[in-house]
């Protein structure tokens, strides 16, 4: 009787650990009709608002990960107050594996379908930072603008829509426990900078700007 020869196949890569679920994506050739950009840049929000609403599409999580057809539709809201910025960090049990231990000022996160019965994509940026912000206060949005970033695996697959919160209070915390942050001044977010996510730095560069 001969014994099966054991297979070889490579293992297929896990980038997110979290529970499998349909998100909102939409093709990167309608996103970008014209030509894929990097950095950030502004933009007419109402336009995408359309744009997004026509071609809107809810798949599984885990296999937009790997697809760079599509581009998963990122709420990216960086929140100040008294000249400080909230920044995070990733903890190693944070389930998006390629982010693990780096730093964030984008609060957010991926779109379902229950999210976005009706309102804009401001609308869907409140929702979100009150599913992941503990937060006593009021604060006002400033939308900024779209950003994208084809250098990694990470932007290849998502678009952030990023949008600047004033808020008039410092009482804020993470409701995620994969997840540690505080307020940081922007020369202490300046010397951060190396650890931070990709995304990050580009809004950092930006700010830096202005």
């Amino acid at each position: 009787m001969q014994k099966s020869q054991a297979t070889n196949k490579p293992k297929q890569k896990v980038f997110c650990k979290a529970k499998d679920e349909k998100i909102l994506v939409v093709k990167k050739n309608i996103l970008f009709s014209f030509q894929v950009t990097n950095g950030l840049k502004s933009i007419d929000f109402n336009q995408y608002q359309k744009l997004i609403t026509r071609h809107k599409e809810f798949l599984w999580r885990s296999k937009m990960e790997q697809d760079s057809n599509y581009k998963q539709i990122i709420p990216y809201l960086i929140f100040t107050h008294d000249d400080k910025y909230f920044l995070m960090k990733r903890k190693s049990t944070a389930s998006e594996v390629r982010l693990q231990n780096k730093y964030s000022l984008g609060i957010g996160g991926h779109i379902r379908k229950e999210d976005i019965k009706g309102g804009s994509i401001i609308d869907w940026a409140g929702r979100e930072f009150k599913e992941e912000i503990k937060y006593d206060g009021t604060y006002k949005i400033e939308p900024i603008g779209l950003l994208n970033d084809e250098s990694n695996s990470v932007g290849q697959v998502h678009t952030g829509f990023v949008f600047l919160l004033h808020g008039s209070s410092d009482k804020i915390a993470i409701r995620d426990e994969h997840k540690e942050g505080n307020l940081f001044t922007f020369e202490e977010c300046l010397g951060l900078y190396n650890q931070m996510e990709n995304w990050s730095q580009i809004v950092i560069n930006y700010l830096r700007k202005k």
